[in-house]
């Protein structure tokens, strides 16, 4: 489907070689040279250890129909006289411009959706429970940063109704600058925890640089927050509803049940039923809820979306092997509270045995000792055996408590551990993987698999 021709980039960027192409269409737009596109914009973003104006030619080969260009880089005598060219002072501002004008000129409702923990989550139980009901686009993957958000809003088709996109960050200004470019209708705001505590400072930090989410909103928007967190509890012009366990919130979770492949809880009186385990994540459910009441979604068909949802792989996905011992694969990221979440589940899981097999959570600074031991609180006698792999995952095993009476042990390199879990391979074991992104368990968990 064609998202614009160059004439509407012209307008954007006027200083250009454009020669008799104005209603050449534009499909996708693209970052990487090697990707194979069908009438492809072309945007050479310049990184610390790489230059994409080098590969213009192969981009060229690949598809792409006209390029944005930074005015300070030579052009290559190869590329083709009447092939477009948009010369601009900073690809990357530019890429964002023209998400931020392409989204202005579709017009969906936007929702965004940010968080310590439990976006990526959230934002796929919104998109899918809302799917039914409206034409919805989303982030995929992990595009939800200065790069990839603007590819996910151009991504999406022009009769879009609805685009679900999760903003990311690493330090004080980044959301603000998403949340400016996307523009959200509704901000969805799951919590606050340690993510990314090392740059920020404090909890207090990071849910100063959470709320830059309401930069870029209309005064008539909607923020839905986490009730049960303190920090969210702002003044602000905006409609603000809130979702949580507590008392007096706006949506109230409550009778929550785990059973082995699904949650069962209610929100408001109203019984919801997701297959997914957790307390946290009949909370991440709420504020699709809360979400579809603001749309005027029937609540009955909201429920009978949610039952029927499907999530990315590495969150909470349960692997049955061969020795009939089920593996955890959890490993898409980690924080101390997400870890202490996915143990919480495990301990509830119908299964005769229950190892967990933990690994570092980055980012942490100074905290990471203090984030580290905290996770050991939630260790108890329900719990068989503990391992832990990395470095400061270390402090996990130091901290156990008194009354866990389990193996416990940590190692510092993959081979031995991996020997050490398929000893513990046996049928009824659940065996819950978790840690930060950059310990790649899924390699680990491959590995157990053959």
């Amino acid at each position: 489907m064609v998202k614009f021709t160059l004439t509407f980039l012209h307008k954007l960027f006027p200083n250009n070689q454009l020669v008799n192409k104005q209603n050449q269409a534009v499909q996708q737009v693209f970052i990487d040279s090697r990707e194979v596109v069908t009438d492809g914009l072309f945007v050479p973003i310049i990184g610390e250890r790489f230059n994409g104006h080098d590969f213009i030619l192969q981009a060229i080969e690949n598809g792409a129909v006209a390029a944005l260009w930074n005015e300070e880089e030579q052009l290559p005598e190869e590329v083709p006289t009447d092939f477009p060219v948009f010369f601009v002072e900073d690809t990357l501002s530019s890429l964002q411009l023209l998400a931020n004008k392409y989204r202005l000129d579709v017009d969906p409702t936007v929702i965004g959706v940010t968080g310590s923990n439990g976006k990526t989550t959230t934002k796929e139980i919104l998109a899918g429970s809302l799917s039914p009901h409206y034409k919805v686009a989303k982030t995929e993957g992990n595009f939800n940063n200065l790069i990839g958000l603007p590819l996910s809003i151009l991504k999406m088709e022009r009769d879009c109704d609805l685009l679900v996109l999760e903003m990311g960050m690493n330090s004080f200004g980044e959301i603000e600058a998403l949340s400016n470019i996307a523009q959200p209708n509704i901000s969805v705001i799951t919590n606050i925890g340690e993510s990314h505590i090392e740059y920020l400072g404090s909890r207090e930090g990071i849910a100063k640089a959470k709320l830059e989410i309401l930069k870029g909103m209309n005064p008539d928007g909607v923020l839905i927050v986490d009730g049960d967190e303190p920090l969210l509890d702002i003044d602000t012009s905006l409609h603000r509803i809130t979702c949580g366990i507590g008392e007096g919130l706006d949506y109230q979770v409550q009778n929550i049940k785990q059973f082995e492949n699904m949650t069962e809880f209610t929100i408001n009186g109203m019984s919801y039923r997701i297959p997914l385990l957790g307390t946290h994540q009949a909370k991440n459910t709420a504020f699709a809820v809360a979400v579809g009441d603001w749309l005027n979604i029937d609540s009955n068909q909201l429920a009978n979306a949610l039952a029927s949802l499907e999530l990315p792989s590495m969150r909470f996905e349960m692997i049955e092997t061969s020795s009939k011992a089920v593996l955890i694969n959890d490993a898409y990221n980690a924080s101390a509270t997400s870890m202490m979440a996915s143990i919480d589940v495990v301990k509830n899981l119908p299964y005769k045995r229950k190892v967990l097999v933990l690994g570092d959570i980055f980012e942490l600074g100074a905290f990471s000792e203090s984030e580290h031991r905290k996770v050991a609180k939630s260790i108890n006698s329900s719990i068989d055996a503990v391992f832990t792999l990395g470095e400061d995952s270390r402090y996990i095993i130091d901290s156990l408590p008194e009354s866990f009476t389990g193996e416990s042990k940590h190692y510092t390199e993959q081979n031995s551990l991996i020997k050490q879990i398929k000893d513990q391979m046996t049928e009824g074991t659940v065996i819950l993987f978790k840690a930060s992104r950059g310990m790649k368990f899924e390699d680990m968990i491959d590995h157990l698999q053959r």
